[in-house]
């Protein structure tokens, strides 16, 4: 089901040859998947199979606890799908949500609207009995923390998604999420690595808090916080990124930096790079190279746990298939900063937003998008 390159001079055609295009598809779920993310390619049929043989399979929604069956019926929108992208820790360390992204499409399943929300918003988080919550007010993040909390074992990190995704359906006003997938950072530079890396636009020029330039960690500073010694540069222009320097460029949040708006501007680098990402696991380069094509399917299938409640990962991409990187529309949700006694809480939405959530429930994101323009992140 790849589109391959025949043989040259009337050799045997490629077994790649001869295959429809909409299975070449490529969705990106996590961020699409970033988030950031990793790519979903849903190819040949044997890749398929071995794709979702790969893919981390877990209830991250409670389904199995709350006695629901399993949806087995074809996919239809509209879909909202949470993205959530962590950093491995030690087993016993709760997890933190370093990422929280919501993939929004429309019924007619032919384009995608990806918004950020801050890891720092002040959110009310609900009670949660499985982990011994009372709930409370607290930054986003640290609902995966609170819910993956496991009396007398370490903790789960799918069991966290579950309280994750109540409170993003509180703050947001979305009802269901028809699937969700939990991103691990480690693994996504083997998914960039797998494709030969990724070229995307740098805005504006970037320099790294944690690396030097050979990608390996700075050293802490000896003297107070942070770290000393030589920085990975990232220009602003075309460039090329490898797998490290890809994560390493998307975490970077400090205005000291070179990102003057701190967490919304990392969003939206990881918005941007998604974007780059998705262009180059659809480009010939990657899916009519069945060698790159398989390593790129084994390292987002060992990077991604993924809930489909019922559908499976091949099933969303295959009913996506018409969903390409210039039909995605970034979205910036603006907010700013809530301090208390001159000291930083967290993040606030501004008031407009909500009006944002409710075109979402309606079906009228693109009536709301021409009223309000400055809610598209058209950064390349």
């Amino acid at each position: 089901m790849i589109v391959g390159k025949a043989g040259k001079g009337g050799g045997r055609p490629s077994r790649w040859s001869g295959v429809p295009r909409w299975a070449r598809v490529c969705t990106v779920f996590g961020a699409v998947l970033v988030l950031v993310s990793g790519a979903v390619l849903a190819g040949a049929e044997a890749l398929m199979t071995r794709y979702e043989g790969a893919v981390g399979k877990a209830d991250l929604f409670g389904d199995q606890a709350a006695g629901a069956k399993e949806r087995k019926s074809d996919i239809k929108g509209p879909l909202n799908i949470l993205l959530v992208g962590i950093d491995p820790r030690e087993p016993e360390t709760p997890p933190l949500a370093d990422s929280v992204m919501v993939l929004h499409v429309p019924a007619e399943l032919d384009r995608a609207y990806l918004f950020s929300m801050p890891r720092d918003l002040i959110v009310e988080i609900p009670k949660f009995s499985r982990a011994e919550f009372n709930g409370g007010t607290d930054r986003l993040n640290a609902a995966m923390s609170y819910g993956s909390r496991v009396p007398g074992a370490n903790p789960d990190a799918a069991r966290g998604f579950e309280l994750l995704a109540s409170t993003v359906q509180n703050a947001t006003g979305i009802t269901r999420f028809d699937a969700g997938a939990i991103i691990n950072f480690s693994g996504f530079k083997k998914i960039v690595d797998a494709m030969g890396g990724v070229t995307m636009q740098i805005e504006r020029e970037v320099r790294s808090e944690h690396r030097e330039p050979d990608g390996k960690h700075r050293k802490g500073n000896p003297n107070g916080d942070g770290y000393v010694g030589p920085q990975a540069v990232y220009k602003k222009g075309s460039q090329h990124l490898n797998g490290w320097q890809a994560l390493d460029y998307v975490r970077q949040r400090y205005p000291k930096n070179g990102v003057p708006d701190g967490d919304y501007g990392r969003q939206r680098h990881q918005q941007q790079f998604v974007k780059a990402m998705a262009g180059q696991a659809l480009s010939a380069d990657v899916v009519t190279n069945p060698v790159k094509l398989d390593r790129v399917l084994r390292a987002a299938g060992q990077s991604l746990i993924f809930s489909g409640r019922g559908n499976g990962v091949v099933d969303f991409g295959l009913a996506l298939k018409n969903i390409r990187p210039e039909t995605i529309q970034m979205i910036k949700l603006p907010g700013g900063s809530v301090t208390v006694n001159g000291r930083y809480r967290g993040e606030r939405f501004e008031p407009a937003v909500d009006d944002f959530f409710t075109a979402l429930k309606k079906e009228q994101l693109d009536a709301f998008l021409v009223e309000h323009p400055d809610f598209q992140n058209k950064a390349k």
